[in-house]
């Protein structure tokens, strides 16, 4: 949406076409008689589109009948912000959303006014240089509306198999993993237990579940507890509830499992 925005602004009514509702659009099939790479995104989007014409002609009434070795069956089913978006996000799948930008960019006196965002020579191949990372990327997994709890973040995934490593094949696989603190049967047995039982509940925390949400974490952070001992790595994670944000750090041994006799 926001590169459309860009691509939009001040765009001279020739290119928009002049009755043409979808301005991205004329603005694709103008670029794409003279540009190669363009010319391909447009035929690849006038093929998602005919695919989605004709899954919504199966849908009134006529899939029962053909549901059994259809062809449509496997058309893409896109949502309605990827059909409102379809040019930009084919570009960007593609990996050539970068290129036609920069396209743009160096005809922009075809397309655009003067005073247009693209016709800038600072922000012009400002914008052009910033989708080169995007258009890097493989989408081989677009996020869904439930992507908040099933696409868990890169640094909970590497400290989820770090606590369900070593000490979690010890256990069934169903029960969650003990941290194995070595209690020692002391006058302060009492004040272990609780300290075990609150380490138990911020690993849980790293999970994400519906009260808490992990938004980063960051491992060998260090902390010094007071002036006279040496730095402790930990890992540090930032979480968000429903009313408040929290910041939270434990030492690696703890989250490893090796406690041990340290204080």
């Amino acid at each position: 949406g926001v590169v459309e925005a860009c691509l939009l602004h001040m765009l001279k009514r020739r290119a928009a076409g002049f009755l043409r509702t979808d301005k991205v659009a004329a603005l694709f099939t103008k670029v794409g008689k003279t540009y190669a790479v363009a010319g391909d995104i447009c035929k690849k989007v006038q093929e998602l589109q005919q695919q989605v014409e004709s899954r919504k002609n199966q849908t009134n009434g006529q899939e029962p009948l053909k549901r059994q070795g259809s062809t449509t069956s496997k058309a893409p089913v896109l949502t309605p912000q990827a059909i409102k978006h379809i040019w930009v996000r084919t570009a960007l799948i593609e990996k050539v959303l970068d290129k036609i930008v920069q396209y743009i960019v160096d005809n922009c006196s075809k397309y655009y006014e003067k005073e247009a965002l693209l016709a800038d020579p600072v922000c012009g191949p400002i914008l052009a240089s910033l989708l080169v990372g995007p258009c890097a990327l493989e989408y081989t997994k677009l996020k869904t509306a439930d992507h908040y709890w099933t696409d868990p973040s890169a640094d909970e995934l590497v400290q989820r198999h770090r606590i369900h490593g070593v000490h979690g094949r010890q256990d069934s696989p169903l029960k969650r993993p003990a941290l194995g603190i070595r209690k020692r049967h002391s006058s302060g047995s009492m004040s272990e237990d609780r300290f075990a039982a609150s380490a138990r509940e911020y690993v849980e925390s790293l999970h994400q579940n519906s009260r808490t949400h992990l938004l980063y974490g960051k491992n060998n952070v260090l902390v010094q507890p007071k002036d006279d001992l040496e730095a402790i790595p930990g890992y540090l994670s930032l979480h968000q509830s429903a009313d408040s944000l929290t910041l939270k750090w434990t030492p690696n041994q703890l989250m490893n499992g090796t406690l041990g006799d340290s204080e």
